[in-house]
């Protein structure tokens, strides 16, 4: 059987602009160097991403685009998703099922409540944070097995880091 890593990472720090929709706040200085100290956490553990799945908004493909960097500036292609807006925890988990059979590590780029929740439900045996994951947090799951087959409670968490710049 082949092991899958699968890398949460809830978006960077985001600016809160009056008369700005939530779905178009952009990432703060702070956010922007926070997501650069993501890419590079990933780079450094040698967690370099075959598939990237992303909600649209602009924080979390600003977010995106400064792992990307950090990871050499050329990387997969980037399925952005809204059900990683906003949907739910179990909308997430049937995205990250239709991934490709070849990539070993996915990268999913989204929001909380929806990407804590999501890494409770793949191994609620680990010890969290009661406020889940920080922006610019980062939650490592493996499992054995194909995409289509992971599961909740099937999907150990093998690490976290929240990253800053």
């Amino acid at each position: 059987m082949t092991e899958r890593t699968l890398v949460l990472l809830r978006h960077a720090k985001a600016e809160r602009p009056a008369g700005t929709a939530d779905v178009d706040r952009p990432l703060t200085a702070r956010g922007h160097a926070d997501a650069a100290a993501a890419g590079a956490w990933l780079t450094h553990r040698g967690l370099l991403p075959a598939e990237i799945i992303c909600s649209p908004s602009k924080r979390t493909r600003q977010t995106w685009h400064g792992v990307a960097l950090a990871l050499g500036g050329s990387g997969p292609d980037v399925r952005y998703e809204p059900a990683a807006y906003g949907g739910y925890p179990s909308d997430l988990l049937e995205i990250i099922r239709g991934a490709a059979g070849g990539a070993e590590t996915v990268l999913v780029i989204g929001h909380n409540p929806t990407i804590s929740d999501l890494s409770g439900l793949l191994d609620p045996a680990a010890a969290r944070d009661s406020d889940g994951l920080r922006t610019s947090g980062l939650a490592v799951h493996r499992f054995e097995g194909a995409w289509a087959d992971i599961e909740v409670g099937k999907a150990m968490l093998v690490d976290t880091h929240t990253a800053r710049g």
